[in-house]
């Protein structure tokens, strides 16, 4: 499974094309690292930490400002099973992050409480996927087209 724990320059650049004045939903999906990989320079270097204790750090230390952009988790749960998709595709963790609009986003992501607390989260994740949803408002519906 490739490594995907930061968003690459490009992906990026679509993202702050994309309109900024609309609410999005974030999904998440993580694997953790079996022990935390942390830079040789920082005080957690060792590998004292799981992953998933690594992940718990970045949650405290960013959830302050991913609450004070307006940020909800509006979903989460453990997944158990890919029934569609790579085998190898296994995720310890999935969430939708919901936003008020996408600028609150952008502004949480470049903030420097945040950009401080993103280390535990490059230092857990061994893989992950971070997908852009436009949030349907019409409602609940039993259809998919």
């Amino acid at each position: 499974m490739d490594a995907h724990v930061d968003p690459e320059r490009a992906a990026f650049d679509a993202f702050k094309a994309l309109p900024r004045d609309v609410p999005v939903a974030m999904l998440n999906l993580l694997r953790f690292r079996d022990r935390a990989f942390y830079p040789a320079d920082h005080p957690r270097g060792d590998g004292e930490l799981t992953g998933t204790e690594a992940y718990r750090l970045y949650g405290a230390a960013s959830g302050p400002v991913f609450r004070g952009v307006g940020g909800t988790i509006i979903w989460s749960g453990r997944p158990e099973l890919v029934l569609i998709g790579p085998a190898d595709e296994r995720w310890d963790a999935a969430f939708i992050a919901r936003y008020p609009t996408a600028s609150a986003f952008l502004a949480m992501v470049t903030d420097p409480a945040y950009r401080r607390a993103v280390v535990h989260r490059q230092a857990a994740v061994m893989t992950s996927r971070l997908i852009r949803m436009a949030i349907d408002e019409t409602g609940p519906t039993d259809s998919f087209a």
